[in-house]
């Protein structure tokens, strides 16, 4: 089981980084929505009290409705970063790690902005380990997997992404200043559950993949909450 608490305070000393998530950046991803592609990146947040780490379990709240997992490369920030031109923003990135930005949509469509439907206890799991940006450099071309019970429900490539590793840390250290440990979900590819047909959501006793090229795959069991 992966203690990312541990590691992120060997390796940063701090344990509550910034998550800030990317929406709608895979081309795949944006034709499923019906939906032109975005002229800059979509950004938005997740608090890191959602973090959990490989094997353990993604919990859901009762009554929350339909839930998807997201599976996506994350870049982890290696240094203090603020206003970095593209061509000099890899500088930046310490490495990668598989990420499931686990969501709740009818939350997040019903409120009409995303904090609740984002931001629940353990809805971003991350691992299985932290692949250093030496091993695979601007993660360009990387196959992206889910697997729900050993289905496979998304696969695609980081080749597909609108915005790559580059722009998107550049894009984000224009806005906050980012820190070491901080962490960019570079988006999602097509093939998540509320866009299938019938639509798939998340179910206590479910176990769900993400697989990252390089990196590894991160597993988490699905519970319902014990708390009513």
């Amino acid at each position: 089981m992966y203690d990312w608490r541990q590691d992120w305070l060997t390796r940063f000393g701090r344990t509550e980084p910034k998550i800030v998530c990317v929406g709608l950046n895979y081309t795949d991803h944006a034709a499923e929505h019906g939906l032109t592609l975005p002229a800059n990146p979509m950004l938005f947040a997740k608090f890191a009290n959602a973090l959990c780490g490989d094997g353990n379990a993604v919990v859901l709240p009762h009554g929350i409705g339909h839930v998807d997992a997201e599976a996506e490369l994350a870049v982890v920030v290696g240094r203090e970063t603020r206003n970095v031109p593209v061509d000099d923003a890899l500088a930046a990135v310490a490495g990668y790690v598989c990420a499931n930005d686990v969501s709740a949509r009818d939350l997040q469509y019903g409120d009409g902005q995303w904090f609740r439907g984002k931001s629940q206890d353990t809805f971003c799991p991350v691992g299985p380990r932290v692949v250093p940006v030496s091993d695979l450099g601007d993660a360009g071309d990387l196959r992206v997997v889910q697997r729900l019970n050993g289905a496979v429900l998304q696969d695609s490539r980081t080749s597909r992404l609108i915005f790559g590793v580059r722009e998107l840390v550049s894009f984000v250290s224009r806005a906050v200043t980012l820190l070491p440990g901080d962490l960019i979900l570079t988006g999602t590819p097509e093939g998540v559950g509320v866009f299938r047909t019938p639509k798939v959501s998340l179910q206590p006793g479910d176990v769900v993949e993400v697989e990252v090229e390089g990196i590894g795959v991160l597993r988490n069991p699905v519970i319902e909450s014990p708390e009513v």
